[in-house]
């Protein structure tokens, strides 16, 4: 087919640019996407388990904010940093390490007896979640020109949804034959088969043999030492593995002294032999010198504490939580972030690079489909359990289900399309049909999602959602300079995440307000049934038209954002090409 008319072509090739990469490890990466954002909705199904397991009772269930909570915050916190290495020490090498980090935070939550390891485990799986998207993005980029890009990055927006339908099935798949821990461990074996493949897919020389076994041989053992399965454990001889070589010293167990000196041995190796080592450790201090210390600290501090404040939040009784203090501190580091990040030499986000309407439009629209996609995740379920599943977790998440799966489908065809149309109209369109599909959403009744009609209105939303998502990430690569795509695609999942918080925490406060000022007006059972209040028809009638009321306003807010970012896209997404001048703010 012949190139689009509507995206730029690409810049020639400099000297000294990386090689491009190969389609094996284009899809190993989306691959560790897809993974990656099954593992984020297969703890929901798992959560109660993961509770008990760590010691928490199912009474205390507000304890579980911090395992969420914690992923978020990984997640989202540290991706402008990990943007910014992808930029400058190349895609492969944050992806291996994000896979690295993920396949760690899944050992420490597999073998977590504490709630505080399990949080630990799960912060690390969000860094390396986090990372992967940006990273994945740009190597799209670095493979396929602006004219010929927008079809894979709708593969990769596809299958950063379908985790949304896979992570759930996976998870009830894995409970019904294992306890949750095996969710992790599963993970662990993923995320390190996963960078062993990218790694070798991506290197052009023959890989460091004697650093691989090392690292094999600590991972191991270290492995085998948190999770002590009981055929080792208990055996007479194998057990000794488990006792300590010197008594006062837990730690000194055959199996941790093994992990010890292997990774010891690795990192002595990696600073002898440079050249080709698993481990890059001389570039360390280098690197050190070319990131924003400063910068990447603020940016931490800024989006950590945003993060938290919605991700902590009771959404029934406030809107953020530690408003006082998490607020004000988000904003004064985000301010000083901005004024720092003007006048370093090496800024962690090249502030000039998304000066193009293209650019900034796009985090914008981003921004604006996270706060409408949070209300499809969380408020159809909770209609479905209200209305014709009630008390069935399962029932609703199969009403979900009907979105969720047109939503690869419309990434697909919405990448294809940005090849013939421009991508601002492919956006439009997609948040416009969306929007349509929450108007009809808000006159749902109690018996609407039996019928056919609401089969397609959810189809027709999860089509929307799908078609806006290559046309806006193919507009901000295309308007970015090469050098700048990691941070570009951070920004880019930063802003529907944060999107998704806060309109999550926003819509249900506004809701809740309205479900509390329509029983205010129901009046009391006495009232309504003088002779039977214990037993009041009426009142239970009445009090479930307003727990819909409350839903329908949601719906009704998504609808305004969805709106919102139709009219966004079709103003802002111009592919104008990419700026040029120096990358610093």
């Amino acid at each position: 087919m012949s190139r689009s008319p509507h995206l730029p072509r690409a810049d020639p090739a400099t000297p000294g640019r990386t090689p491009v990469p190969g389609v094996a490890a284009v899809a190993l990466a989306t691959l560790a996407v897809l993974v990656t954002a099954a593992d984020t909705y297969v703890v929901v199904l798992a959560l109660p388990d993961i509770l008990t397991g760590v010691g928490v009772g199912l009474d205390d269930l507000q304890r579980a904010t911090p395992i969420v909570g914690g992923f978020l915050l990984g997640y989202t916190a540290t991706l402008p940093l990990l943007g910014r290495l992808a930029d400058l020490r190349g895609r492969t090498p944050v992806l291996v390490g994000c896979l690295l980090l993920f396949a760690l935070g899944s050992l420490l939550t597999a073998s977590a007896d504490s709630l505080g390891l399990a949080v630990a485990g799960r912060g690390l799986q969000g860094i390396g979640a986090g990372g992967l998207v940006p990273a994945t993005l740009a190597l799209v980029a670095d493979r396929w020109p602006p004219e010929r890009r927008s079809v894979p990055l709708g593969v990769v927006g596809a299958v950063q949804e379908a985790g949304a339908v896979l992570g759930p099935l996976a998870g009830a798949a894995v409970l019904a034959a294992a306890d949750w821990r095996a969710i992790f461990w599963l993970n662990l074996l993923l995320g390190l088969g996963l960078a062993a493949g990218i790694a070798a897919a991506a290197r052009s020389r023959r890989p460091d043999g004697v650093g691989l076994a090392l690292a094999s041989l600590a991972a191991l053992a270290l492995a085998l030492q948190l999770a002590e399965p009981a055929a080792l454990a208990e055996d007479v001889t194998l057990g000794l593995l488990y006792v300590p070589v010197v008594e006062a010293w837990p730690w000194t167990t055959p199996l941790a002294l093994v992990a010890v000196l292997a990774a010891a041995a690795l990192g002595a190796r990696s600073l002898a032999t440079p050249a080709g080592a698993l481990l890059p450790l001389r570039g360390l201090g280098a690197l050190a010198r070319e990131v924003d210390v400063l910068g990447s600290a603020l940016a931490v501090v800024a989006l950590g504490s945003l993060v938290w404040a919605f991700a902590a939040a009771d959404p029934a009784t406030q809107v953020v939580a530690h408003g006082r203090l998490l607020l004000p501190l988000a904003g004064v580091t985000a301010l000083l972030f901005v004024l720092h990040e003007r006048r370093t030499a090496n800024p962690v986000l090249p502030l000039a690079a998304m000066r193009p309407v293209g650019a900034w439009g796009a985090l914008l629209v981003n921004l604006l489909v996270g706060v409408a996609l949070v209300a499809a995740l969380v408020d159809i379920p909770l209609f479905a359990r209200a209305t014709t599943a009630p008390g069935d977790q399962l029932g609703a998440a199969l009403v979900l289900l009907r979105l969720l799966v047109a939503v690869p489908v419309g990434a697909v065809a919405g990448g294809w399309l940005c090849r013939v149309v421009p991508p601002r109209l492919v956006a439009a369109v997609g948040m416009a049909l969306a929007a349509v599909a929450f108007v009809a959403m808000t006159s749902w009744d109690e018996r609407s999602l039996d019928g056919w009609p609401s089969t397609v209105v959810l189809l027709a939303a999860g089509l929307g959602f799908g078609l806006a998502i290559p046309p806006v990430n193919a507009v901000l690569l295309a308007v970015t300079r090469p050098e700048v795509h990691g941070s570009a695609g951070a920004l880019a999942v930063v802003a529907r995440t944060v999107g998704m918080l806060a309109g999550l925490s926003l819509l249900t406060a506004v809701a809740l307000r309205r479900f509390t000022a329509e029983v205010a007006a129901i009046g009391t059972p006495m009232e309504l049934c003088p002779t039977t209040p214990a037993d009041c028809a009426a009142y239970d009638a009445a009090t479930e038209a307003a727990l819909l009321t409350q839903l329908h306003t949601v719906f009704a807010g998504a609808a305004i954002a969805a709106g919102l970012a139709a009219v966004a896209a079709l103003v802002l997404l111009r592919s104008s090409g990419p700026v040029r001048g120096p990358a610093g703010g």
